[in-house]
């Protein structure tokens, strides 16, 4: 059965192998190419090296783009990763209702990014009013705004990860611990958490890599303003792709630079984290 199910594994693959070629290998190659040109159209691209390269590293913009999306991420990862874990730890005692407060935090994860962005605006703005300021009067309030929107978002998606990873810890072992007098504080810290370092793997990979990949948020909240201060990696290279006619090429250098390094960050990370892992 085994060797029938190996010549048969090429038969079944084939077709998503097309389709993630067609999709995504293809596009890939044909971007990594077009980085090193200069174009308007696929159709009339002029190889120039890595001039391209040097333009990106030369611009202001892309620089504080990079430097505004490192903080984001960075204080993103680590509130959402917290709160969600607080509240899976919450939501996995013997209490009523846990069911319904679990679909309650998931649901934002069901709304859009640009709706989003557009409703917190109006929100957020509609508070800062108040004061006599808006977002887009002080780039802390754009980057505080953001924050709330991600925790906003990720938060109730995260912590379904961390309770799938809580349920499945032995009561066994939480047992033991009971009979060898540990503290709450100890249970959570020296054996729920190791033993959930799967679901932490995951929980950190996803909130790193959609941090860095935030472009409807960041779009419909602030649009990068005040003066781009705001304005992250994926709205630069956007705007750079689509609002500068002749930079065509420097966005897609941007964006090969931007799939460098989060494709770095995550698989350093994962590997990090995996390596803590233990069996439960």
């Amino acid at each position: 059965m085994e060797k029938y199910l190996k010549k048969q594994f090429a038969i079944f693959a084939l077709p998503t192998l097309i389709a993630f070629s067609v999709a995504f290998g293809i596009p890939f190659i044909m971007g990594l190419y077009l980085s090193f040109c200069e174009f308007t159209t696929v159709s009339n691209a002029t190889f120039v090296g890595l001039e391209n390269y040097m333009k990106v590293f030369s611009e202001a913009n892309f620089i504080q783009a990079f430097w505004f999306t490192v903080k984001v991420v960075i204080v993103s990862v680590i509130t959402v990763n917290i709160f969600a874990f607080l509240l899976a730890l919450l939501l996995t005692q013997k209490l009523k209702g846990t069911n319904l407060f679990r679909t309650v935090f998931f649901m934002p994860n069901l709304i859009g990014g640009i709706i989003l962005g557009y409703i917190w605006q109006s929100i957020i703005n509609g508070i800062l009013v108040n004061f006599e300021v808006t977002m887009l009067m002080d780039s802390s309030y754009g980057f505080w705004g953001l924050i709330m929107v991600v925790n906003w978002q990720y938060i109730g998606y995260i912590m379904i990860i961390y309770i799938a990873g809580l349920q499945n810890v032995s009561s066994s072992v939480l047992e033991a611990a009971d009979i060898d007098g540990a503290t709450g504080a100890q249970k959570v810290f020296l054996i729920k958490v190791p033993l959930i370092m799967t679901s932490i793997t995951i929980a950190l990979f996803l909130t790193i890599a959609n941090s860095f990949k935030m472009f409807d948020q960041n779009l419909a909240l602030t649009n990068g303003g005040p003066g781009n201060s705001t304005s992250m990696l994926a709205l630069d290279i956007y705007n750079t792709f689509y609002g500068t006619i002749g930079f065509e090429g420097v966005g897609q250098a941007k964006a090969t630079i931007f799939f460098i390094v989060v494709a770095a960050i995550a698989v350093f990370q994962v590997f990090l984290t995996r390596r803590k892992e233990v069996e439960n």
